[in-house]
């Protein structure tokens, strides 16, 4: 071991004839430790939100879509030849539209998309989320609605329903035949399914399609095979993937996370405010030592080490316990769940928690980058010292 740090390991551990230095010592620590701990959580936190967001509308819509202006007639044409580009695995004719719904005497607006049942099991999780029913029900007349419209309406499987569309020319009659939750309340109050037919005859669009789902092996892979789907049907069909869908809501929330990680990393500038606090009282409480050093030897590059060392394992101590705190309180989050979000406000249900190993590393390289660059300029003057000075009046 180089002596810089046995003599700094001294300087930090040993009984000060000052109390006062040692306990700033100890607040450096712990508001680095805070600082550390409410980035991991709240950057866990953020990811989990959108991760457990595109999970729900991935799982809710398809990786891609295909469609076209006017409408598309030969769905399955189509579907046969995308299946051959690398990365497809599977895809639906879809057609959706605004429509009312009816049960007693309420009425409400909401999304009716009409889906080939066995299809849609197979391009998006519809048949995991359901609660009640089966999806190749549809075909017998039936409607799939979500949780929420059911706890709305008290609706029940079996139950009679009118559909009719936004122009108010067709109605159609049908019986819930299953109940979905996605988590999500817009979806689970706003989005019903219906069987493809139903869904042409609503809205006068009969043998047409609005457009057709695609699902891939990779959902990162979507832009890729988005690009080779278009190569190969050309214009006028246009294709997006599920990021171009909900672009807004990951920009915001990509931008949300960088904010809050900026605005976290303050806590951490203003612990290593006590860090330069508390070198500098230790440099004026141990000139004579310096002085000595300087006197047998000792370079200003060797005294430098030895306070940026010093300043430096006391940013690493804070920054340790900082993580072991944040992991901790991430992993009681996720596990027991005690924060509960109203599902009327928010997009889900729950209080997601997502640690990433790469942000909680960029988290530990920040809090030492600062730590460290706090210690640069106590340092520096103390290697500056004049030994002579120092020992003048010793």
């Amino acid at each position: 071991m180089r002596y810089e740090l046995t003599v700094s390991l001294r300087y930090l551990l040993a009984k000060r004839r000052e109390k006062f230095i040692s306990i700033i010592s100890l607040i450096s620590v712990f508001g680095v430790a805070v600082g550390v701990c409410a980035l991991i959580v709240v950057i866990g936190v953020m990811t989990g939100f959108d991760n457990d967001l595109r999970d729900k509308i991935v799982g809710t819509n398809s990786h891609l879509v295909i469609e076209r202006d006017g409408g598309i007639v030969d769905a399955q044409e189509i579907i046969k030849d995308i299946k051959t580009i690398p990365h497809v695995v599977t895809a639906s004719p879809f057609l959706d539209g605004q429509a009312f719904v009816k049960t007693g005497d309420e009425i409400h607006g909401l999304i009716v998309k009409g889906v080939v049942p066995e299809e849609e099991a197979r391009v998006t999780r519809l048949g995991e989320y359901l609660k009640k029913g089966s999806i190749g029900d549809l075909k017998d007349g039936g409607i799939i609605i979500g949780s929420e419209m059911a706890g709305r309406f008290n609706l029940k499987l079996g139950d009679p329903v009118s559909l009719s569309s936004a122009m108010g020319i067709t109605v159609k009659d049908l019986k819930v035949v299953g109940i979905f939750n996605t988590g999500m309340y817009d979806y689970d109050l706003n989005l019903a399914f219906v069987d493809l037919k139903q869904a042409q005859g609503l809205f006068d669009a009969e043998g047409m399609a609005g457009g057709i789902e695609v699902k891939i092996d990779d959902v990162y892979l979507a832009r890729e095979v988005r690009t080779a789907i278009q190569k190969r049907l050309g214009f006028p069909f246009w294709v997006k993937t599920w990021m171009d869908l909900n672009r807004n809501l990951f920009s915001a929330l990509k931008l949300e996370k960088l904010a809050m990680f900026i605005i976290l990393a303050l806590i951490v500038v203003v612990a290593c405010f006590n860090i330069v606090s508390t070198l500098i009282m230790v440099v004026i409480e141990k000139t004579k030592d310096i002085g000595i050093l300087k006197s047998i030897g000792a370079t200003n590059r060797s005294i430098m080490a030895i306070f940026t060392l010093e300043g430096f394992l006391v940013g690493a101590v804070g920054t340790f316990l900082g993580v072991a705190g944040g992991l901790g309180l991430s992993y009681l989050l996720e596990k027991y769940q005690f924060i509960q979000l109203p599902r009327d406000i928010y997009y889900i249900d729950r209080f997601p928690v997502d640690v990433q190993l790469g942000d909680t590393l960029v988290i530990v390289a920040a809090a030492l980058f600062i730590s460290l660059l706090s210690c640069v300029y106590p340092a520096w003057q103390a290697s500056r010292l004049n030994p002579v000075d120092a020992l003048r009046y010793e």
